[in-house]
């Protein structure tokens, strides 16, 4: 009898060990940034916590079985969806941007039909310390801020043009000049000089190139022309690349906050908090 419970005893202590290991977090704005509450267990109102309806994106932390229920009335009522291990960069694509009142755990071994969760997460990294695994500092050795995708810039310039039966403009010369041009500035640019460069090349090619034998005489007219160009993406970094030694040998991890000079890491060099 005395072994039964203990066995018992023993079964939820690891039950309990399991649950405890399961976390998710709600981030104010997109993109994880603002206040943020973080929960190990069921909430049946934010508003206890003054985060209801405040929910842009989350992260959640744990084994690839531990699934919450996030539903936006309190005690678990109106839309529910279920999210699993992962990063959720924003709430709205699946209708809860702003509007999570409660949150619970789902059963382990609980079936779900697909159109419950949530759209698939980016993978996250469960940096949490695991029990009491020894600690070390590790040396930062580089660091890359990673941004978005370089953005098009446009803009509309009066051109002088003259009408085909004066004379006519040497289309032919322009296209060519431009595309020479293009190139030119391509080569001697670098960084932003070098979008700067392309599109000025660009320009100036069309420029000379469009007076290649073209004759005098005819007057000018104007028209509207688009032009565009090419620049570094202004928006924050999306996340930094980071590269670290740890007993003579390189890491690497990517994180949504620049680091320090140093990294916290256990005996493997995998990265803690």
């Amino acid at each position: 009898m005395k072994s039964l419970m203990k066995q018992g005893l023993l079964l939820v202590a690891l039950v309990a060990s399991a649950q405890a290991g399961a976390q998710v977090t709600f981030y104010e704005h997109d993109g994880f940034n603002g206040r943020s509450f973080t929960t190990q267990k069921q909430v049946r109102n934010f508003e206890r916590f003054g985060f209801n309806d405040r929910s842009s994106s989350a992260v959640v932390l744990g084994e690839r079985w531990e699934r919450w229920e996030v539903c936006t009335d309190r005690r678990f009522e109106g839309r529910c969806v279920v999210l699993k291990p992962g990063r959720y960069a924003s709430l709205s694509a699946m209708g809860l941007n702003d509007r999570v009142s409660s949150v619970r755990m789902v059963e382990r071994n609980a079936r779900l039909d697909d159109n419950r969760y949530a759209p698939e997460p980016v993978p996250v990294y469960d940096n949490r310390r695991r029990g009491d695994e020894r600690l070390y500092q590790a040396n930062v050795t580089s660091v890359r801020a990673v941004v978005g995708p370089p953005e098009q810039r446009c803009w509309v310039e009066r051109e002088q043009v003259s009408a085909p039966q004066r004379g006519g403009l040497n289309v032919g010369g322009a296209i060519v000049g431009a595309v020479l041009g293009g190139v030119l500035g391509h080569q001697v640019g670098g960084g932003r000089g070098k979008d700067l460069a392309t599109a000025g090349g660009a320009v100036a090619g069309g420029a000379i190139g469009a007076n290649v034998g073209r004759g005098g005489g005819a007057p000018a007219e104007t028209r509207d022309v688009q032009r565009c160009e090419t620049v570094p993406s202004q928006a924050k970094p999306s996340f930094w690349d980071v590269t670290y030694e740890f007993r003579g040998q390189e890491h690497h991890m990517q994180v949504t906050t620049p680091p320090g000079r140093t990294v916290t890491v256990n005996r493997q060099g995998e990265p803690r908090a």
